[in-house]
């Protein structure tokens, strides 16, 4: 008859080359798909019709330029007319169509009053195209959504339509336990750029795959930049660049990622995959970007997530410049250095001539949500939550699963922000790609999300609490202490990265440092009168003694720009207390001595603190303590340290009145953690436990202890796990939890329940 029939796949179809170790069909995932997914059908079509259109907004000239290629099986048509509509313009190009491919050229002009597309306005027009034969019949007709949106790269920043622009992004890594592949409806891609901008995010990095047409069609009509991959990631057992053959698929991956999804304006970076290797992999590369650079310049390109940094770049994915790299362990800037507000990444990005978007930053584990279990209805199950929960069962623990899930969530999230901040107080950063938003259940598990896979909420952290660090304007204090004598004075320089839609005009702008009971000790304000838009500007500095807190104190630092709040904890501890000698009827040794021995017998009271790295490997000392929270998981990284997840104690308990504190780690707890060994409690005396406990990681799930007390003979002994002799002299808060555990002792309430034996206490120690 008058139609043929063309086999059509609506949505995503994968090809991935046998041997390729790519996101899509590789061990590291949670499940393994490929293949097509979404709707298939069969439809008929026209011998003459408009079977491809390429769609190029310029926002500067106030034009869009529609490529299209006409697809003839008929006759010639002598004449006719190519209609083109977009909002309210319309151009009529007159046409001839010979049989086989035509390529025809639209211009229309849009005039003044261009709405353009972004993350704050994403404005889309309706572009309509027609073609009619000389009789003004409609041979075919076909309809898209156009944004006018300008992506480009101006002295080290990416400009979106002229604004320097910071990608706050997270990663998708095809995690869907469900269905085992990525969704085809609207609501779920909604779900999951809601949950993005809920959190602050612009932005999301699609880890070696390229989503369906639906996940870029909710991305336009929300505003969420994407970056998009192909499906490689050649590095564990193939290469790039060797003339296998994945080097002609990733070529011709691109071009039809690019001629399905290229017009969307969501569509802003492409790149070849993640993470390559392979010797002639820089120069296959560089020419995959330049290629690309020189045929399409409607996105930016770059060459991978990871690396390499080379010189064609528009951009670069670079790991390096976050609060812990791969490999780093115990010496990372959280791990090494006291904590502070101060340090940035200035000087690693002034060695680059390109924006640096960070690649993977954060990685930070929480312990398993054991409740999420019952949302696996689909094809995936639990089974790994299954052994976590069986372990922590038998290690009699169970009963704090939810609080090891809370107190690690909370550390979590203080990682996050320290690892955003340093990127907000960077210049010239261009921003930061979250591992991730959600968890990845793949490499062993890798609990990294304030969200769970499912994209929920946790229970320690809102979406407004993580606003207050990740946003498009997020006030910053550069403190080089956070903890202090009161003795001393607090000084702060206050700043905001502010990338918003506009300046801001004479903002409200000011600073409050607040009691635990939020009363406002004191206060001040800044009579600011532009906050431009793309950069960092300077609030001011304040400086203020601490002379009236008299008693140790948990306060809360408070700059504000508007409606925008930020704030971060200090903690102030009386000088003289602290020096004071408390407690002289307490003997405070290093092991059980003799003297210790026959104390303990006479009924007297025994402080045994170990010095850090005199622990036995048998008691738990080969267990590597770090502030932080767990990079990665402990599994994937081969035991790569910190082995922990921060502390979990009761706050109320007496041995902390002293030295206040959350059930949780904060930074008051950096220099308990530096210089501590944890003990597995369960060899000292099996279920005991202690008044402070470390959270171990949940492939092992032991009883860790860092404060604990037992009666030994006659007398009561504190074990603490917490080295209070080295460098004492410098350790403000290791003198005031000392201070605080000898008025414990020396109360009444120091009356220990459970007893061990000398023998057992003496395996403690080397």
């Amino acid at each position: 008859g008058t139609h043929e029939l063309l086999l059509k796949v609506d949505n995503s179809l994968k090809t991935v080359d046998p041997g390729i170790n790519s996101h899509s069909v590789s061990d590291h995932t949670q499940g393994n798909w490929n293949g097509v997914i979404g709707k298939m059908q069969i439809e008929a079509v026209e011998k003459c019709r408009i079977d491809h259109v390429d769609v190029f907004p310029n926002i500067k000239d106030k034009t869009v330029t529609v490529k299209l290629e006409l697809l003839n099986t008929q006759d010639d048509i002598k004449s006719g007319n190519l209609i083109v509509e977009i909002g309210d313009k319309k151009n009529v190009v007159p046409v001839g169509v010979t049989p086989g491919r035509n390529y025809i050229e639209a211009i229309v002009e849009m005039g003044e009053g261009l709405q353009l597309w972004d993350e704050f306005n994403p404005y889309l027009y309706d572009l309509k195209i027609e073609l009619n034969d000389a009789e003004g019949k409609k041979l075919s007709a076909c309809a898209e959504k156009v944004g006018f949106r300008d992506i480009k790269v101006v002295d080290k920043h990416i400009l979106v339509n002229g604004r320097r622009t910071f990608f706050r992004g997270t990663i998708d890594c095809a995690a869907y336990p469900l269905t085992g592949y990525p969704p085809m409806d609207r609501e779920s891609w909604v779900k999951l750029y809601t949950n993005c901008k809920s959190y602050g995010l612009n932005h999301v990095r699609f880890h070696t795959w390229c989503p369906p047409e639906i996940a870029f069609e909710v991305a336009d009509e929300m505003g969420i930049y994407l970056q998009v991959e192909c499906s490689s990631w050649a590095n564990h057992s193939v290469t790039i660049g060797d003339g296998k053959p994945i080097d002609q698929f990733i070529k011709e991956e691109s071009e039809r990622m690019v001629r399905e999804y290229g017009n969307h304006p969501s569509f802003c970076m492409l790149l070849y995959g993640n993470e390559p290797a392979g010797e002639k992999s820089h120069p296959y590369l560089s020419k995959f970007v330049s290629d690309w650079k020189a045929k399409d310049s409607r996105r930016l390109y770059s060459t991978a997530g990871g690396w390499p940094n080379l010189p064609v770049n528009d951009f670069l994915n670079d790991p390096t410049p976050r609060i812990q790299g791969w490999g780093q362990g115990l010496s990372s800037v959280i791990n090494s250095q006291k904590p502070s507000t101060t340090y940035d990444w200035n000087e690693y990005i002034n060695k680059f001539n390109q924006p640096l978007i960070c690649h993977e930053i954060g990685q930070w584990c929480v312990y398993p949500n054991f409740k999420e279990m019952e949302k696996y209805t689909g094809v995936m199950k639990p089974r790994n939550f299954e052994i976590f929960k069986e372990s922590l069962e038998e290690n009699g623990m169970i009963q704090l699963a939810d609080s090891f899930l809370l107190a690690s969530g909370k550390l979590q999230t203080l990682c996050y922000k320290a690892d955003i901040e340093a990127a907000l107080r960077t210049k010239d950063y261009g921003g930061f790609q979250l591992l991730g938003l959600y968890d990845f259940p793949g490499q062993g598990t890798a609990l990294v999300g304030t969200l769970d896979v499912f994209g929920d909420e946790k229970g320690y952290v809102s979406a407004p609490e993580y606003r207050k660090f990740c946003n498009v304007t997020v006030p910053l204090a550069r403190l080089p202490r956070m903890v202090y004598q009161n003795t001393d004075s607090l000084w702060f320089a206050a700043e905001v990265a502010h990338f918003g839609q506009a300046d801001l005009q004479n903002p409200v702008t000011g600073w409050r440092l607040k009691a635990a009971d939020n009363t406002v000790l004191t206060e001040g304000k800044w009579n600011t009168k532009t906050i431009f838009t793309g950069t960092n500007t300077l609030l001011g500095e304040v400086s203020f003694p601490l002379s009236k807190v008299e008693q140790p104190s948990q306060l809360k630092l408070e700059v504000y720009v508007n409606e925008y709040i930020n704030d971060w904890n200090v903690w102030v501890y009386p000088e003289k207390q602290n020096a004071a000698s408390v407690g002289q009827d307490i003997l405070m040794v290093k092991e059980l001595t003799s003297e210790a021995k026959e104390c303990l017998n006479k009924g007297y009271k025994v402080l045994l603190s170990l010095p850090k790295g005199e622990l036995t490997s048998e008691m738990g000392g080969d267990i590597a303590v770090g502030f932080s929270s767990i990079f990665w998981n402990t599994a994937w990284t081969e035991g790569q340290p910190p082995h922990t997840l921060g502390i979990l104690c009761n706050p109320s308990h007496p041995v902390f009145n002293a030295f206040p504190t959350a059930y949780y780690s904060d930074y008051q707890w950096w220099d308990a953690m530096t210089y501590s060994n944890a003990i597995e409690m369960d060899k000292l005396l099996n279920g005991g436990k202690p008044l402070l406990r470390v959270i171990d990681d949940w492939f092992t799930n032991r009883s860790l202890g860092l404060i604990a007390e037992f009666k030994v003979g006659n007398g009561k002994l504190l074990i603490s796990g917490i080295d209070f002799w080295t460098d004492m002299e410098k350790r403000i808060e290791a003198r005031q939890l000392l201070y605080s555990i000898k008025q414990y002792m020396n109360s009444s309430r120091f009356n220990p329940s459970s007893t061990i034996t000398e023998e057992v206490v003496e395996r403690l120690y080397k």
